[in-house]
């Protein structure tokens, strides 16, 4: 088990943590649609409500933070001391992008749809050196049908939106250091892909048709890309984050409880063990981005763990 202390308490399912110079950290709390700022000894302040549940948070080179809303879900528990979601909630219409300014809470819509096509479950987000945003959309499960999600990249100013990889549910997603390729964790396929994040800017997305009928769009298509790391059994995907030197730090719920700390040339894995089977996600921060800041989600708390080596340090920063 990894040396760590707790950073944050009762934080209603954290998410998407969000390590600031300050000291402090930006958390969504999915259960209660908002966001929070938590500092080193308990103190927390509500930053801005949504309507839904937040996830994936990720500061956009304006300084304002941008969220994954997945929608919201129905919660409950499926042992003493723990929350969960459980399925969709009753009010749920889509998810949603949404950029929420850092000062006033105000919460601004900028996406819900990509080519007339709502989005389902946005999860996890990272901006380039160019200011546009990757995310992905884990999809829903309705019960009786599955919608897929996806990866996606946008604006930042909500002028454009382009589906470039769809037919599974992706959850986290990161860039290597150079910028050059896009990691996205397909969480119940159980692999970790890489993809060559140049498509971007390629030609339109038209949609040709293969010789047997199906269309596919420019860029990754379905089931693109190459295989990482695999992991075994019930081992279920969440978030991810990159260190400095492009270990890729990948969450793993269920199976596992931790972070696999996964080598993006031949894909062997140290593990950060961690006390919660829903380790979720983490940020790196602190002077030497040595501070790994992980979402305990299912015992709502958020671990200071002292990483092995420094975090990627991203390309916008509150």
């Amino acid at each position: 088990m990894a040396d760590f202390e707790i950073f944050a308490e009762d934080c209603g399912f954290p998410e998407g943590p969000v390590a600031c110079d300050d000291g402090s950290v930006l958390f969504g709390e999915l259960r209660s649609g908002s966001v929070i700022r938590a500092w080193a000894g308990g103190r927390k302040e509500v930053v801005a409500t949504t309507r839904g549940a937040t996830a994936g948070l990720a500061i956009g080179p304006d300084g304002a933070l941008y969220c994954c809303n997945n929608g919201g879900f129905v919660w409950g528990a499926l042992a003493a001391g723990t929350n969960h979601p459980l399925g969709l909630a009753r009010d749920y219409t889509t998810g949603s992008i949404e950029r929420i300014d850092l000062a006033t809470g105000k919460v601004e819509r900028l996406y819900d749809s990509c080519d007339g096509i709502a989005l389902a479950g946005p999860n996890d987000i990272v901006f380039d050196s160019d200011g546009g945003m990757w995310f992905t959309d884990l999809g829903v499960n309705a019960g009786d049908h599955e919608k897929h999600g996806g990866v996606y990249y946008a604006k930042a100013d909500g002028s454009s939106i382009r589906r470039i990889a769809y037919g599974m549910g992706m959850n986290g997603i990161g860039l290597s250091p150079d910028g050059s390729t896009v990691y996205a964790a397909c969480s119940f396929q159980r692999n970790l892909l890489a993809f060559d994040a140049n498509v971007v800017g390629g030609p339109p997305a038209e949609l040709p048709t293969t010789p047997e009928g199906i269309t596919a769009e420019q860029g990754f298509g379905p089931v693109a890309g190459r295989i990482v790391a695999s992991f075994p059994n019930l081992q279920i995907l969440d978030s991810l984050a990159i260190e400095a030197d492009g270990t890729i730090a990948q969450a793993v719920v269920v199976g596992a409880e931790g972070i696999a700390r996964v080598n993006s040339a031949d894909g062997s894995v140290q593990w950060v063990n961690l006390p919660d089977y829903l380790t979720t996600n983490v940020a790196f921060g602190g002077a030497d981005m040595r501070d790994g800041f992980a979402t305990l989600s299912s015992s709502s708390r958020i671990a200071k763990v002292r990483w092995p080596a420094p975090g990627l340090r991203l390309k916008y920063n509150c």
